[in-house]
């Protein structure tokens, strides 16, 4: 926590054009860390700059035509109250649900989720999909929606609070609690067809371990590496690329949410359809003050949250 400072200042006033916005609920994720460093589809965050991530808020003031007082926007104007915005640095939000629910399962995560399953891992009906980093922001939705298209689901999770909580309360078929048992000796107990497609958070070990026991032309979205951001030193590896690639003939591909986002409005409506019928839960972490947002990230990152963690700021 030492790492990160809280300053005051005075409120911004927007010029012409602009907004001012008010943060509601700050975005916590895993991709802090990576922007930390660098070398993301981001510029890095150096030291004495505000801390980049995704926020929704409310214009208390507006010099635009389009915006006005009380409308909800989102935008990524990061760890702080105010903000001044332009209008294409903002997009207007019509409420569904809860507020919180724009930046879970309408917002980032779920739509990570939806995107980087339906459209990297191509799921099919029958097909054995495992996810690592089941019980985070993205995973669970992951795992939720591959039951919804008639997969066997395994969750890889960090307790065994955490794989109960995929099982029982999501309908997982099974998790793995990857700190008390070995990945690759779980994944062989339950996943005894193979693995059609895997959905990856995490990187290094745990990906290794599925490569091993991927089928024939599996495929494999890849949306994270949470395992190597808080390191100096990477592991290298993991071992089997690209010989397994080569010789199942699998896919790997990388997605950032974004490339998908022409589709956005149709991702939606399909999940709240899901949600009025009881198909899609939703778990949310909010954690209010904005002080709190250091501690918030490191407990993220150290595997404290089940579902979407956030600030609420205001």
């Amino acid at each position: 926590e030492s790492h990160f400072t809280l300053r005051e200042a005075a409120i911004p006033t927007p010029g012409d054009g602009e907004i001012l916005v008010k943060t509601r609920l700050l975005s916590l994720d895993a991709a802090n860390r990576a922007w930390m460093q660098g070398a993301t589809y981001k510029a890095p965050v150096l030291a004495g700059e505000v801390m980049q991530g995704g926020t929704l808020g409310e214009v208390v003031e507006s010099n635009h035509a389009d915006y006005s007082p009380g409308d909800i926007v989102e935008s990524s104007h990061g760890w702080q109250q105010y903000a001044v915005r332009k209008p294409d640095e903002v997009g207007k939000i019509t409420l569904r649900g809860e507020l919180s629910n724009h930046l879970s399962v309408f917002g980032v995560s779920g739509l990570t989720a939806y995107f980087g399953l339906l459209k990297c891992g191509r799921p099919l009906a029958g097909e054995t999909l495992v996810i690592s980093a089941a019980a985070g922001a993205a995973g669970n939705f992951v795992g939720q929606i591959g039951k919804i298209k008639g997969c066997r689901v395994v969750g890889i999770a960090g307790s065994d609070e955490k794989c109960a909580w995929l099982t029982d309360d999501l309908g997982f078929d099974a998790a793995i609690n990857y700190k008390s048992t070995k990945v690759a000796k779980g994944l062989a107990e339950h996943c005894p067809n193979g693995i059609d497609v895997y959905f990856d958070n995490v990187g290094g070990d745990i990906l290794e371990a599925v490569l091993f026991q991927m089928n024939l032309n599996g495929r494999i979205a890849c949306c994270g590496a949470v395992s190597q951001y808080d390191t100096g030193t990477p592991q290298p590896g993991p071992r089997g690329v690209p010989g397994l690639i080569v010789v199942k003939r699998l896919t790997l591909q990388g997605f950032i949410v974004s490339d998908f986002y022409a589709e956005r409005d149709q991702a939606t409506d399909e999940m709240a359809q899901w949600l009025e019928d009881g198909k899609l839960k939703v778990a949310e972490d909010i954690i209010d003050g904005l002080e709190n947002a250091p501690k918030a990230l490191i407990g993220l990152l150290h595997g404290e949250n089940i579902g979407k963690r956030m600030i609420r700021v205001a």
